[in-house]
This record gives structure tokens, C-alpha cells and sequence, in this order.
């Protein structure tokens, strides 16, 4: 048959090749309608060459179609021999001098780093080799296929556009050029025909959505019966399904199976069957029944008619002949581009180009790649057809994205992915923003995508069903579209411009709007939260807009018009989200020290509260702004200033900064992972830029615009923590009661937290427009914080620094000014080295910092410190001055409120034994005082004459406290703590501030104008210091006697222990006694000390075992009737210890686990992490993951860690690898009433005896199996005879202790190791069960003998704590689990196997 065929090809092929290529041509040109004959050739010869057999050669079909089909095109194009014609085209072509490589994916790409205008301008390798870039920084990649060189793009780079190669044509290019100059009339008329007639046969055959006929110019006389069954690729389906399905649905091999699905997954589509219609659709029914679901289409499958097929393989070469061919000549380029953008005669969107780019999601993946490069070689190569496509492209955009969104494909074979070549051209961003308002057009195509919105308006990301999820995902290439337009920022602004960008801001606001206050949480009180919320998308959708909120800022900072108009509307909009701002919130009146402010009632941890603050952010970077471009001073009157309302714009920056406050003092931890997660992206480098720091910006700019005090009071009323401060000794009352011990630490955290972030207002001064400072200190900053933890490589030193838009971090820079590169040694890495007169910078709280950094940076610093014999203190570093729009926030330090604080905190230090405080608390109060003694020093040094020092923080901290405390001063207490002993460590930095203290008043004093006030005021200091050293001695004396008070009743407590326990004293005794009389063979040892095994066994005093569950944190006593505590356990089949690894069970089914054989072969062996949760809690929890994992599957599709399916979670705390859980069991004494009866028990020989009758008994059942009932009735009658004791009859069923709840979880463990062990469904009355349970235990064990034994560790010796965890549910809880598993008595089914072995009497 396979030869008949053949030399059926062969006839064919013959009579095709006798075509002349010179006799068609001829013809066409003498023709009246060329399009009707060239349509009737094609459809005379395409059937002909193409799909003639059920697997085609493509090789042999495009050389018979290019002799046959594409030669007489070529010969009528050139008017000759295309191999005489071609050449000379080229010859008289100018070359261009744009490279215009199409990357193949896997080729190499290089980007410069100092001369590319964006990241995705990039070279190829010849170029790059060739070119100036070599030299300078570069970035190398691999390609992902579909981009071309951009060597020869003057917008592109910044300096040297061109390579060596491409340099040599650019004298000789005159831009306005025509390129058709070089050809002849003939040439261009016969070429705009041809191109017009096969662009549009490839473009209609293409898109033809009939499958079964073929368009009327094409139709055949004589159509055959042939049809293939056409499968398309899709991103849903797996390769394993798609092989299964072809097996079942065409009865292939699983080899051809595979086949078909790697040409559908690289070509888009593929036929799987070739015959008559009714043959091709049974095959397609059983493709679509086998793979439609309720949450996945059914593959696309396709019956095709044959010459169907056989012009849309030719149209895809069509579309490759034309981008080959104008390769030849720019000239014919410039044809093909009119071709193909000359609108058609149904108006708009008519236009060959148009119809392609709309059909994009209906063709295959093949179809596509084909038209792309044909796009890519002609309408962007040519200057003057690529702005004409530009504006078709974003004409278009809403509906092509829209396409991409629904479409199932990778955006790479979207032709969506091209807005990557248009956008990225400043000089066509700037035309479509000007021409065809294209950033408003991207995000409200954006905005479209997400309209599931809560009642406020705000996107809704909680109940996506999958779908949406999908969407979401494949929307976010919207931003990557935005970011494209804005990464290269005018030079110049013309007054369109900034009305069309100031019009996408608006629209980039109202995104913004629907992102403030999204996805709010409520701090969970008394039970933990079920069910995770989904917080990954907000978060997605922030760092993914990180960039574009930078880039929108940098924009606004180039225009003043433009940055006034932005500040004006962002303000707006700030203020519409505010609109509802106090109702149904309380106001309120705080009082502090004198001052008052009004406020609302507002607790972080009783109501609503978001991460997620966009607009007020944004706002905060362009206040940042006009500072810095000094618009603010230039134009006041233009800024509404004046209706700025500073507790609106601190309100809800500071809520964020006290939920983070908060879920460090372990207020939230019952809201679960999720928040924890989100405050962890809150100060991760990639988000924090535009959320943690914005946030820190916003409060500075309300603090410098309001009086001190009064943010203070706020603040503590946010940070719940106003009472502790208004009301005079509440601390002291409140530290005495014994039952609030978790909320004292909890405050005492949130103190620590409010001193942390009064610090980092006043102290984070680096951002240009906050402090006079510039990008490149704000840079160094980051370094030399990060270089004090630790030396470091360059990839850990970039990862931990903030990218730009341009993937740059700046760090080249700035590097070797603050670094010493120490070259690699032993490790193998180079590190770097901080400078040692870098470290004065150092400062400890500095804002980016996570706590375990700020540990780490602390101990090296000091640790560098005393090797350096210096002392320990680390002083605040001297800071750059604010900018004077932010000058007036330095008088936080010397606020009466700030100084009440200070106060406070210094009192309970100083009378440490009657109040809650902690020592952290202190040090951020020493840190504060050194800050605002820095402050006062910079102004006395740099203060003028015509200026007075206003910060006159020393004397104010000399003064004693006001009525009705009358407390000392708080340099006073300085000098008291500086000698107590409980504070060695803070004595430097105490010593350090006395110090500075000491320099700035000798500064005072020779800069003072007036001596007679300077010696009133040192009477009055000394006066002050006299009654602080009466108060002192005073509190000293009181101390005294506490102390001895104290004493006393210790020893008082001591005799009283001592009566109570005579005997335990006397037994002390008897032992000291006994022990100088010991003999070497026979110790004397008290009775008393002994303890007896056995019937008369000794009684054992048994604790009461408490446990906490992870999830829940509520704790628990374990009982036997009490709901099930269980343990997170991993069972697992284990060649460790075998001998002969070759060796599997043959038959699981039939498989005997009784008696293992010496070899070794496969055990069971379980593990545990330790961690206990409640039965239930763990039963909700494993179920939310296997939703949230069904959930992923759809939406990601993504391999995880573990198996959810086979029963595979992760441990919520640990994430230790489980599969089951261990019930906690108490020991068999606690079960049996603290004591186990033995009196009943048989000694040896009676149980011999016992056993002996048994197995006679069972052999007697055995044997009459399936008689008549009188015999069985005769044998039971029997059995009664033998008098067997209750525990070893066949029919015993021990009474069950436990729960129902204990019982579920050993069910759930006991069929754990059923299914690993054997490998077989769970069965939990299968009798084998507990023998498995047994056999896992006993392996465990000797698995752990082993590892003891080869870490030369005694068996019964201390465990380590986690090897402990890991060992000891397994030896509690099994034994015990093995009587009551699935009602089948252990003892019983070891008879039954005892009687099935000795069935042979003669065994």
C-alpha cells in the first residue's frame, strides 16, 4: 500500500515539475483580470501539492510549490529569472542602516546599561561585538523569541547607535529618502499587484472560518471526499491528557501519540486522523467528550476539508515568501507596507494589516508566529510605516487586549506583545499620547478588565472565581504596556502633551481610587481565623504598579504646570476617599501637659483597617516634589496649601504604621498567615519604596505642617496608648495587676514601636525634597547600613537594594566611596568591606532594618567597637539638614509631650521595681535624647547672627518636672541611671549623652551675648541639682528597705517549704549517710527510692500534660475523653536499613506483614515535626488547602512541594512535609485508673498452657469450616470447656476508652500507614492494619538505634529536643492505638495468623 502511494507521488510530482515558471508569468502579464488568474492557478495546484496523504512532507511540498506556485510570481515580479532578478534588486538597494535581526528564542541578547534608553532595547551578537557597547556595562540575555536588534535605532540609544557593520551606511542615508527611487515603474507596478493579490489570498484564506468549503474564487471543479480531523493546541490542557485522548480517540501508539501533541504544542495544531467526514468526526466527538469538563473547555478540534488545509499551508508560505523577498530591496518593503495598510472597501478596520491583528486570537499558533515576523520585517523596519502601524496598533488596542485576555495562549504569541516595539519608541509614545490619549486608553482598557468591585468601588479580589483569576493574571500585561509608554521621559512638553498626560493621570488616579482602602481586615478576637483571605492579588497588583507610580512622579517633576496641576487633582481625589472621614466615628478632646486637641475615636484593633494606600502615597511623593523642585516656594499661591488638613493626611498612613506595630506585639496573631505575609511586602524591598517609606513621608509632612503636640496625642490615641501617658502613675497601677501580663508586654512592645517610629521621622532625612540631599547619599545610605551587618557579595548587596524602572540600582556608583573590595579567597566570592570611617553613619534605627538586622548590625558594630578599645555606645550619626519645607519637624524632640514621654520612661527605668517597662524602651529614649542633643549642636554650630537658636532642647530637659509630680529633671535622672547597676550595657551611651550635653552648653556659653542671664541661669541648675540629689537619696533609702522586706520573706518561705517536706529532708539525709558507707557489690538504698515492677507494682505520681494548639493557640489538658490533640506526622515507605534493595512486594493485596524478613527489604517509618494542633483545627486547615490548592490548580498551574491529592499538606507552623496526623494518647497507667491490675494475669507456664489450648481451639474452627451449624455449636460448646481467660479468646473486644474524636484521628492514622506501607486504597477493617502500625513503630525505632548508635550515642540516653519530638508520639501513641484500632482486637488476628501458620500438625 505504502508503495502504491509513493509512486502515486511520484506521477504527481512529475507532471508538476513539467510547469514553467517562465510561461505562467508570461501569461499573467498579458491578462485582463491578473487576480482571477492568479486565484485560478492556485486553485488548480495548491490541492495538487499540498495534504495528498494522512503525513505530509512538508520538504517535498515547498519544493514542488516553489517551482510550481511562488517561481512564476518571482519571474512576474522581476520581469525575469529571480535568480538574475533578486540580485540585482539588492545591488541597487541602499542598505539600511537599521539591523532589524528577528531574535530566534534561546538566541543571546545584549543591552547596554550605560547607553540603552530602556532595558528592552538590546543588540545581537555580531552587533554588540562590532560595537562600543562592549565596553561599557552590559546586561546578557536569552531571548524568548519575536524582538529584533535595534542597532542602528537612533532613539534607542544614547550614544553609539551603530555597529561597525551598520556605521558604514549612514553617511549615505538621506533621511526623507524614498526607497522606491531605486526601482523601476515596471518593477513597482507588477510588484504592487503581486503583493496586493497574495497578501490578500493569505489574509482571507487564513481567517476563513467555513470548514468545509473553500472561498468561490478557490472552489474546485472536482472535490474529493478527503477531510482531516485538525486538533488545535491550547495553555489548559496537559501533554499527558492530550496523549491519552488521541490513544483512545485514533487508536494510535503511544509513541505516534506523542508525536501529535509535541507538533500541536510547537505549530498550534496538528491532524490526527485523514479520511471521509463521518470517519474524522467520530474521532472528534471522543476528543471533546474525553477532555470537557465543568471547569475546562473541550480541546478545539476541527473537521477540515483537504484543500481547505492545502491553502492555509500555503498561505503560511505566502506570507514567509514575502518577508523573504523584501529583504531584497527597501523599495519592495515599502510596497508591501502600503499594501498592506490601504483600507479596503468596507471603510475602517478594513485595511489587510487590521484584519490580521483582529483575527489574532482565532488563528493558530503557527499562523501567528508566521504573520509576526512578516509585521516585524516590514511595517517596523520601515520609519514611515512604523508610526502608521503605531496608530492602527493603538487604535485597536482595547479590542486586541481584550482578545488576549480571553484567549487561552502566552502573551509571547499575542500579537499584543508587540506594543513592546512601539511603545518603547519615545518619539511614537509621545505621538500616541498627544494624537490618541493612549495612557488614558490602557488604563481604562485596565479598569474594564476588573469590575469586581466592593460596595465602595473598591477592586474585590477575595471570591475570584477561577476565570477571574485567569484574567487577572493575563490583565496585568496592561501595566507592563503602561510602564513602556512612560519609561522614556521628555525633554520637552508642548501644551497637548500635558493636557493628554495630565488627562491619563486623572485616569491614573481613578485606578488608584479603586486600590485605596482595598481588601481591609478586622482583628480576629477569641477564635482563629477559618478560612486565609486572599491578599496575593492586591499585593501583585501594587508591586506591579510600583514602577508606574514612580515613573508618573518623575514625569510631574519635569513640567511645573504639570506638577502643580497633578498635586491639585491627587488632593481631590485624597479627599473624595475621605469624604465619609468622621462618620460614625466619636470625636474627641486628648489633653497632655497643657495642650489639647480635638480628634476622633478610632482603635486599629477593634475596626477596619488597609494596607493599601495609593493616592495617599502618591500625594506624598508629590508633596516630596515641589519641595525638592522648589515649586513650593516659587508659586504658594498656586498650591492649595491652605486646605491641606493635616490629621486627614496623617490618619490613614499612621493606622498602617500601628497595625504593623501591633502584629509585632502579637495582636493579631489570630488573623493568621496572611497578614503576616502582608506586612512582610509592606517593608520588602520590592513594595517598600512606594508604601513603607511613602507612609514615613506622609506623617513628616503632617507633623511639619501641625503642631507637634498635637500629633503626639494623636499618635498615642492611635497607638492605644494615651492613658498610659495622661494619667499620672497609671503605668505603676496597671504593672501591679498580675492577671494582665500579656497586655503589659503587648504595650510595652507598642511604646518600644511609637519610639521607633518618632525616631524614624525625625531621623529619615535622605530623600531628596525632605533633606537637603541627593539621589546618590540616599544610595550610600543604603549601602553602609547594609555593609554593618555584615560583609557582602555584589549579587547579595544588589538583591538587597530597590531597582528603578531600568532594573538599576545605582550601587556602581557610589560603591567605592563607602567599600573596600576584598577579593575572593577560600569561599570563592569576592565581599565587600564597609570603609571604617563610614561607620559614624551608622545608624541603629535605621528604617529599613528588619528586627533580626537591626540584632545583627547592633552586635557587629559594638563587636568592631571593642576591638577598636572604644567604648560601646552608638550614638545617633550627625544628619543632613530638612529642607525648609519640612524644617519645623525637628521640634517634635523638644515638645512638652515628646518630654513628658521622655520623662515618664526615664521614671519607671530609675524606679525599675515597681512599673512595666522594658530596656529597649529605654534605648530608643537614649537614642531620641542623643538625636535632639545632635539637632541642638548643628543649630548652635551653624547658627548666624541675625538668627536665634530656637532649639533649645538642653534646658529644657535641665528643668524638674511640673506639679503635681514634681519629678526630677530628666538630665537628672541621666545621672542616676548612668550608675545603675541593672543598665551595664546602656552606661556608654548614657556616658556619650552627659558628654554631648556638657559640649553644647560650653557651646552656649561662649556664643551667649548675655553673661547675667547665663549666671541666673546656673543658680537656678544648681539650686534644681541640690533638690534632685535630697530626692535621690530619699528614693535610695526606700529602695533599701524593699530590699530587706524582700529578704525577709524569702526566708520566711524557705523554713515554711522546709517544715512541710520533713521527709523528703530526712530521705536527703539518710541518702548523705548511706552514701559514705556504700560497698562496691551491694549499695544500700531507702526502700522508698525503689521502684517496683509487676503485679504489686509501685505507684507512680503522674503530671498532668497540658498542650497549646499552633492554630488556635488555646490550650488543652490531655485526656482521654477530651477532643483529639494531634500531632503533624510524615509516614513513608524506607530502603534504609535493607539489605537487598532489589526486592518490592509482589502482591500487595495478598501480602503478609506479620513477620518481617531479615533482609530488610521496605519498612514504614514515621516522623513527626512535633507541632500539636486540635483534631479540628487541623481538620479545617487541611481542608482550606485542599480548596485553596483546587483553587490554584485552575488558576496557576503550578507544581507544588507536596501532593494535596494524596493526602500531602505542610505543617502550618514548620512547614515540615505531613501526610497524617498522631493522636496524642495518654500513658496506659493514667488509662487504667493510675495503676495496672496484674493480679489476674497467668505466670509463664499457665500461659503456655493457655496458648497451647488456644491454638487447638482454632485449629478445631478451622477445621470444621463449613459444616453444619450443630458442629459449630458443639465446638463453641467446647471452647467454654478450655475456660480461656477474656483477653485471649477470638472474640474479645477490649472496652474502648477514648473519645470519638481520639478514635477518628487513630482511624486516620492507622490507615496512613495501611495505604503508604502496602500501597493500597485505605481499608480500615483490613485486619492488617494494626500490624502495620506495629511494624512502623518497630522501624522507627530501629531506624533511630542506628542513627544513636552511629553518632556513638547511647540508646537511652537525653535525646536532643527535635530528634525527641520526632520519636516520641510514635512510642506513646502507637502501642496503645493498636487495641482499639477499627474494632478488630490485635490479639485476635495474631491468633488467627498463629492458626493459619500451623495448619499442618506436622509443622
Amino acid at each position: 500500500m505504502a508503495s502504491e502511494l509513493e509512486l502515486e507521488m511520484q506521477a504527481i510530482d512529475r507532471s508538476l515539475l513539467e510547469c514553467s515558471a517562465e510561461e505562467i508569468a508570461g501569461k499573467w502579464l498579458q491578462a485582463t483580470d491578473l487576480t482571477r488568474e492568479v486565484y485560478q492557478h492556485l486553485a488548480h495546484y495548491v490541492p495538487k501539492i499540498y495534504c495528498r496523504s494522512p503525513n505530509p512532507c512538508p520538504q517535498k511540498e515547498d519544493m514542488v510549490a516553489q517551482h510550481v506556485l511562488l517561481a512564476p510570481m518571482e519571474w512576474y515580479l522581476c520581469g525575469e529569472d529571480s535568480e538574475f532578478g533578486f540580485p540585482k534588486l539588492q545591488q541597487a538597494n541602499k542598505p539600511s542602516h537599521l539591523c532589524g535581526r528577528v531574535f530566534k528564542v534561546g538566541e543571546p541578547t545584549y543591552s547596554c546599561r550605560d547607553c540603552a534608553v530602556d532595558p528592552t532595547c538590546v543588540l545581537c551578537m555580531d552587533c554588540f561585538l562590532g560595537s562600543i557597547h562592549r565596553d561599557h556595562r552590559y546586561r546578557m540575555t536569552t531571548s524568548g523569541g519575536g524582538g529584533f536588534c535595534d542597532c542602528g535605532d537612533t532613539e534607542a540609544w544614547k550614544e553609539g547607535p551603530y555597529c561597525q557593520k551598520h556605521e558604514l551606511n549612514t553617511p549615505e542615508i538621506e533621511e526623507e529618502e524614498d526607497p522606491l527611487v531605486h526601482l523601476s515603474e515596471d518593477v513597482i507596478a507588477r510588484s504592487y499587484n503581486i503583493f496586493t493579490i497574495m497578501f490578500q489570498y493569505a489574509v482571507e484564506i487564513l481567517t476563513w472560518e467555513k470548514e468545509s468549503e473553500l472561498p468561490a474564487d478557490l472552489e474546485m471543479v472536482e472535490k474529493s471526499d478527503t477531510y482531516y480531523c485538525m486538533l488545535f493546541n491550547d495553555e489548559v490542557h496537559t501533554y499527558e491528557q492530550v496523549i491519552y485522548t488521541l490513544q483512545k480517540a485514533v487508536n494510535c501508539t503511544q509513541k505516534e501519540a506523542i508525536g501529535f501533541a509535541t507538533t500541536v504544542d510547537r505549530d498550534g495544531r496538528r491532524s490526527v486522523r485523514c479520511g471521509d467526514f463521518q470517519y474524522c468526526e467520530q474521532a472528534k466527538s471522543i476528543i471533546v467528550r474525553n477532555t470537557s469538563s465543568r471547569q475546562t473547555k473541550p480541546l478545539k478540534v476541527q473537521v477540515m476539508h483537504s484543500s481547505l488545509v492545502a491553502h492555509q499551508s500555503f498561505g503560511l508560505k505566502v506570507l514567509s515568501w514575502l518577508g523573504s523577498v523584501i529583504g531584497y530591496s527597501d523599495g519592495l518593503r515599502r510596497i508591501l507596507c502600503q499594501v498592506g495598510l490601504q483600507e479596503g472597501p468596507d471603510g475602517e478596520n478594513s485595511s489587510l494589516v487590521d484584519r490580521l491583528m483582529l483575527s489574532d486570537s482565532k488563528l493558530w499558533k503557527g499562523a501567528r508566529s508566521v504573520y509576526h515576523q512578516l509585521f516585524m520585517s516590514s511595517l517596523l523596519m520601515d520609519l514611515k510605516y512604523k508610526k502608521l502601524f503605531a496608530v492602527r496598533f493603538a487604535k485597536n488596542y482595547e479590542r486586541l487586549q481584550s482578545d488576549y485576555v480571553t484567549d487561552d495562549h502566552d502573551r509571547e504569541f499575542s500579537i499584543a506583545d508587540l506594543s513592546v516595539q512601539i511603545f518603547t519608541v519615545p518619539s511614537l509614545a509621545r505621538m500616541l499620547i498627544t494624537e490618541e490619549n493612549l495612557m488614558t486608553i490602557i488604563i481604562k482598557t485596565f479598569m474594564d478588565h476588573l469590575r469586581h468591585r466592593d460596595t465602595q468601588g473598591r477592586f474585590q479580589f477575595e471570591r475570584y472565581t477561577a476565570l477571574q483569576a485567569f484574567k487577572f493574571r493575563r490583565v496585568q500585561s496592561l501595566i507592563l504596556d503602561l510602564k513602556y509608554v512612560l519609561i522614556s521621559k521628555p525633554t520637552e512638553w508642548s501644551d497637548d502633551l500635558r493636557e493628554k498626560f495630565l488627562e491619563g493621570f486623572d485616569a491614573f488616579l481613578e485606578l488608584l481610587k479603586c486600590m485605596q482602602g482595598m481588601d481591609p481586615i478586622t482583628r480576629q478576637v477569641g477564635q482563629h481565623i477559618e478560612m486565609e483571605p486572599e491578599w496575593e492579588a492586591a499585593f501583585t497588583l501594587q508591586m506591579k504598579l510600583t514602577h508606574v507610580i514612580s515613573m508618573m512622579q518623575d514625569w510631574c517633576a519635569l513640567d511645573e504646570k504639570v506638577l502643580i496641576e497633578a498635586y491639585k487633582k491627587c488632593l481631590t481625589v485624597l479627599m473624595q476617599c475621605h469624604g465619609g472621614f468622621t462618620d460614625g466615628e466619636q470625636p474627641i478632646t486628648l489633653s497632655i501637659c497643657g495642650h489639647s486637641v480635638e480628634t476622633i475615636r478610632y482603635c486599629v484593633s477593634q475596626e477596619k483597617v488597609s494596607i493599601h494606600l495609593p493616592v495617599s502615597r502618591l500625594l506624598a511623593g508629590l508633596h516630596v516634589l515641589l519641595s525638592k523642585s522648589e515649586v513650593a516656594y516659587k508659586f504658594p499661591e498656586l498650591l492649595p496649601l491652605s486646605e491641606l488638613s493635616p490629621p486627614m493626611l496623617i490618619e490613614h498612613p499612621l493606622r498602617c504604621l500601628v497595625l504593623c506595630a501591633q502584629v509585632h506585639a502579637g495582636m493579631w496573631r489570630r488573623n493568621g498567615f496572611s497578614l503576616v505575609n502582608q506586612i512582610y511586602y509592606y517593608h520588602n524591598v520590592k513594595c517598600r519604596r512606594e508604601m513603607f517609606d511613602k507612609d514615613i513621608v506622609m506623617l513628616q509632612t503632617g507633623v511639619s505642617m501641625m503642631d507637634p503636640n498635637h500629633f503626639l496625642m494623636i499618635m498615642l490615641s492611635r497607638f492605644e496608648l494615651y492613658q498610659i501617658f495622661s494619667t499620672p502613675d497609671y503605668g505603676k497601677r496597671f504593672s501591679s495587676e498580675i492577671t494582665h501580663k500579656d497586655v503589659v508586654q503587648q504595650n510595652n512592645t507598642l511604646i518600644e514601636e511609637m519610639l521607633y517610629l518618632i525616631i524614624m521621622l525625625v531621623g529619615e532625612r535622605f530623600s531628596p525634597g525632605v533633606g537637603q540631599v541627593n539621589a546618590t547619599d540616599d544610595i550610600k545610605r543604603e549601602i553602609i547600613h547594609q555593609l554593618s551587618i555584615k560583609p557582602m557579595a555584589h549579587s547579595e548587596l544588589v538583591k538587597s537594594l530597590p531597582e528603578d524602572e531600568n532594573k538599576e540600582t545605582g550601587m556602581e556608583s557610589v560603591i567605592e566611596a563607602v567599600a573596600h573590595f576584598k577579593k575572593p579567597g577560600l569561599t570563592g566570592r569576592g565581599m565587600y568591606e564597609l570603609k571604617p570611617e563610614c561607620a559614624k553613619e551608622f545608624n541603629l534605627y535605621f528604617y529599613h532594618f528588619s528586627r533580626a538586622e537591626q540584632s545583627k548590625a547592633e552586635e557587629a558594630q559594638r563587636k568592631l567597637k571593642r576591638q577598636n578599645r572604644e567604648d560601646t555606645a552608638l550614638p545617633p550619626p550627625v544628619l543632613p539638614p530638612f529642607c525648609p519645607l519640612f524644617a519645623s519637624l525637628v521640634n517634635i524632640l523638644q515638645s512638652d509631650v515628646m518630654l513628658c514621654i521622655m520623662r515618664t520612661i526615664l521614671q519607671w527605668a530609675v524606679e525599675h521595681n515597681g512599673y512595666a517597662w522594658s530596656e529597649s524602651m529605654l534605648q530608643r529614649v537614649l537614642h531620641l535624647i542623643g538625636m535632639a542633643l545632635q539637632e541642638e549642636k548643628q543649630h548652635l554650630e551653624n547658627v548666624t547672627e541675625e538668627h536665634v537658636v530656637t532649639f533649645t532642647f538642653t534646658q529644657k530637659i535641665s528643668k524638674p518636672g511640673e506639679a503635681p509630680n514634681n519629678s526630677p529633671s530628666i538630665l537628672a535622672m541621666l545621672e542616676t541611671l548612668q550608675n545603675a547597676p541593672y543598665l551595664e550595657v546602656h552606661k556608654d551611651m548614657i556616658r556619650w549623652i552627659l558628654k554631648t550635653f556638657n559640649a553644647i552648653k560650653k557651646l552656649r556659653e561662649s556664643s551667649s551675648p548675655s553673661p547675667v542671664a547665663e549666671t541666673e541661669g546656673t543658680i537656678m541648675e544648681e539650686s534644681s541639682r541640690d533638690k534632685d540629689k535630697a530626692e535621690r537619696k530619699r528614693k535610695a533609702e526606700i529602695a533599701r528597705l524593699r530590699r530587706e522586706k524582700i529578704m525577709a520573706q524569702m526566708s520566711e518561705m524557705q523554713r515554711h517549704f522546709i517544715d512541710e517536706n520533713k521527709e523528703l529532708f530526712q530521705q536527703t539525709l539518710e541518702l548523705d549517710a548511706s552514701a559514705s558507707a556504700v560497698l562496691d557489690n551491694s549499695p544500700v538504698v531507702s526502700d522508698k527510692t525503689l521502684t517496683a515492677l509487676g503485679p504489686a507494682q509501685t505507684q507512680v505520681p503522674e503530671q498532668r500534660q497540658f498542650v497549646t494548639c499552633i492554630l488556635c493557640q488555646e490550650e488543652q489538658e490531655v485526656k482521654v475523653e477530651s477532643k483529639a490533640m494531634v500531632l503533624a506526622a510524615f509516614v513513608q515507605r524506607s530502603t534504609v536499613l535493607s539489605k537487598d534493595r532489589s526486592k518490592f512486594i509482589q502482591d500487595p493485596e495478598k501480602y503478609d506483614p506479620l513477620f518481617m524478613h531479615p533482609d530488610l527489604s521496605c519498612g514504614t517509618h514515621t516522623g513527626s515535626c512535633g507541632h500539636i494542633m486540635h483534631a479540628h483545627c487541623w481538620q479545617r486547615y487541611f481542608d482550606s488547602v485542599q480548596a485553596k490548592e483546587q483553587r490554584r490548580q485552575q488558576r496557576l498551574r503550578l507544581h507544588t512541594s507536596y501532593d494535596v491529592e494524596n493526602g500531602e499538606f505542610l505543617c502550618p507552623l514548620c512547614e515540615c512535609l505531613s501526610n497524617t496526623v498522631i493522636p496524642l494518647l495518654l500513658p496506659p497507667r493514667k488509662i487504667f485508673n493510675s495503676r495496672l491490675n496484674f493480679s489476674d494475669q497467668p505466670n509463664l507456664t499457665q500461659w503456655i498452657r493457655t496458648i497451647s489450648q488456644q491454638i487447638k481451639a482454632l485449629q478445631a474452627l478451622g477445621k470444621e469450616e463449613g459444616t453444619p451449624h450443630t458442629t459449630s455449636s458443639k465446638n463453641s460448646e467446647n471452647m467454654d470447656e478450655f475456660q480461656l481467660p477474656e483477653g485471649f479468646r477470638p472474640d474479645f473486644r477490649p472496652k474502648n476508652p477514648y473519645s470519638e474524636s481520639i478514635k477518628e484521628m487513630l482511624k486516620t492514622f492507622g490507615t496512613a500507614t495501611y495505604k503508604v506501607g502496602l500501597k493500597l486504597h485505605p481499608n480500615e477493617e483490613d485486619p492488617r492494619v494494626p500490624v502495620m502500625c506495629w511494624g512502623s513503630c518497630a522501624y522507627t525505632i530501629q531506624s533511630l538505634e542506628r542513627i544513636l548508635s552511629d553518632e556513638d550515642k547511647p540508646l537511652f540516653g537525653p535525646l536532643p529536643c527535635r530528634l525527641l519530638r520526632k520519636t516520641d508520639p510514635e512510642l506513646t501513641s502507637v502501642p496503645i492505638f493498636l487495641h482499639f484500632v477499627c474494632g478488630t482486637p490485635a490479639t485476635a488476628w495474631l491468633a488467627k495468623q498463629c492458626h493459619v501458620r500451623t495448619r499442618d500438625p506436622n509443622q
